[in-house]
């Protein structure tokens, strides 16, 4: 189920997938999902962004207490 995210004065595409995902690799699902905002670099505060669940993935090479 996707959920939302409210955006904080200073806020870049970027650092939001980092804070909801643990990664920046994710910022263009991000954007592919929120193709109205795609022109924004740093968001002021309050905007509404839909954020999809994904599969995250895990390190192969981490041993497997840490998986």
């Amino acid at each position: 189920m996707a959920t939302r995210y409210r955006t904080i004065s200073g806020d870049t595409w970027d650092l939001i997938s980092y804070r909801v995902y643990g990664d920046c690799k994710y910022t263009d699902t991000l954007i592919n999902n929120n193709t109205a905002y795609a022109d924004v670099v740093v968001f002021g505060a309050g905007t509404i962004l839909n954020v999809p669940d994904i599969e995250l993935e895990t390190p192969s090479a981490l041993p497997p207490w840490k998986r």
